[in-house]
């Protein structure tokens, strides 16, 4: 803390923002010397005006050096707040200023999606509609909301996470290759992808809102959603989401890609499972014998990439079972038996804010288009008030989320569970 300093002001005024200016400028040793800004916003968006006006008045760099605003979500409600604060920031900076964040794009397996893709020759003819089943997105949390209900209950799962964090991970796997590694040419890549995205059926949604727990074992499952008194009691805002959009292109044209967020689960997890088609079967198997090959990329915790795939089991017999291939992070990146130390993601995004890097920041029609797709299904929601299906808490959330993936073509056998390999130094 002994390097940090603040400044009093309020956001509405202009003076607060005048002596944050006389401040900075009371620490610069060398007057000769051009000095860059960065301004970080983590505030209610309903202050982002007034205080982007008074920075734009008051406070950037006037000695030739840059300038750089971070902004954090929400980036809007929905399409029209949307496009009105992106018009807002367009008039006051450059698009090359703005820093839209989502910390999740500067996680190390997201960071991965890229150089798995286009950095492997052998997942290139499979990646599209011929092989691949289905693709699942899954963000988990074994906490509920209490005690900040009040301001979840404002957005929801959909808008907290699905919106931006969830659809950026979509973009990054089934977008073309980009021309290069430079921002632009990625970010035209996730946008032509966010284009022919079709806007989300509300019959392809389901809806939950957690319940206290009938058998608690930690002492928040004993409240569900509502007994929070920052909470309506009459809240329909969601907890839990699942989601099946559809790309219509010729690459994923009819493959399911499931969307699926919720707090208060069973277990903190987010992944990407890619389930590939079934083998053909001619007469060597037997129907059924063969269990579908996926490839998983865990996000967090612990972060691996492991293909499941059949095996002949060891042994005097000809019995297949399933088993994986697994690069385990922890297991296999490691200096001097130490585990090798991944930078936290707001770590690696600050460090491109510094650097000038837009890669991985969102640009405003990578917004205009992934709230084309959400927006309907949010206003739909929220003007009929549907009503969410109550899970428990530490459950793994409505049974009715399962059946609409078995649905659309998932298939799960139950018969498999991964398990996080130990290693001895």
């Amino acid at each position: 803390m002994t390097i940090n300093s603040y400044v009093q002001g309020d956001y509405d005024k202009p003076d607060g923002f005048q002596k944050l200016d006389l401040y900075i400028k009371s620490k610069l040793k060398y007057p000769d010397v051009i000095y860059n800004r960065i301004f970080y916003l983590a505030l209610p968006p309903t202050v982002y005006n007034d205080v982007t006006v008074n920075i734009k008045h008051n406070c950037i760099s006037d000695n030739g050096g840059w300038n750089r605003l971070v902004v954090e979500k929400p980036f809007g409600r929905d399409s029209a707040s949307s496009a009105a604060l992106s018009k807002h920031l367009a008039d006051l900076f450059s698009e090359n200023e703005i820093y839209r964040i989502d910390h999740y794009l500067g996680k190390e397996m997201v960071q991965n999606l890229m150089t798995l893709r286009f950095g492997n020759r052998l997942f290139a003819p499979s990646w599209n509609r011929d092989h691949i089943a289905s693709v699942t997105i899954s963000f988990k949390e074994p906490f509920g909301t209490y005690g900040r209900g009040g301001y979840f209950d404002q957005f929801g799962i959909i808008r907290d996470v699905m919106q931006n964090h969830l659809i950026q991970i979509v973009c990054l796997f089934a977008m073309e290759k980009p021309a290069s590694k430079e921002a632009e040419d990625i970010r035209n890549e996730k946008v032509k992808v966010l284009k022919v995205i079709q806007p989300i059926d509300i019959e392809n949604v389901v809806l939950g809102q957690y319940v206290a727990s009938s058998d608690p074992k930690i002492d928040d499952a004993k409240f569900g959603y509502k007994d929070d008194p920052t909470v309506p009691d009459d809240s329909t805002t969601p907890t839990y989401a699942l989601a099946v959009l559809f790309i219509k292109n010729e690459r994923w044209d009819g493959v399911p890609f499931f969307l699926r967020v919720g707090k208060a689960l069973n277990e903190r997890k987010a992944d990407v499972r890619i389930q590939f088609k079934e083998v053909v079967h001619g007469d060597i198997f037997d129907p059924g014998v063969c269990k579908r090959n996926e490839l998983v990329l865990r996000v967090q915790p612990n972060e691996a990439v492991y293909a499941k795939v059949m095996t002949k089991r060891p042994g005097m017999g000809f019995e297949l079972e399933e088993t994986e291939l697994d690069l385990t992070y922890h297991a296999r990146y490691k200096v001097n038996l130490t585990d090798i130390r991944l930078p936290d993601a707001y770590e690696r995004l600050i460090l491109e804010v510094f650097g000038g890097s837009q890669i991985n920041f969102v640009r405003s029609d990578e917004l205009q288009h992934a709230w084309r797709i959400f927006t309907p299904l949010l206003h739909k929601i929220e003007a009929e008030k549907v009503q969410p299906i109550p899970y428990e808490y530490g459950s793994r959330g409505p049974r009715e989320a399962d059946e609409l993936m078995q649905n659309h073509g998932f298939v799960y056998t139950g018969t498999y569970r991964w398990k996080t390999p130990i290693h001895n130094a």
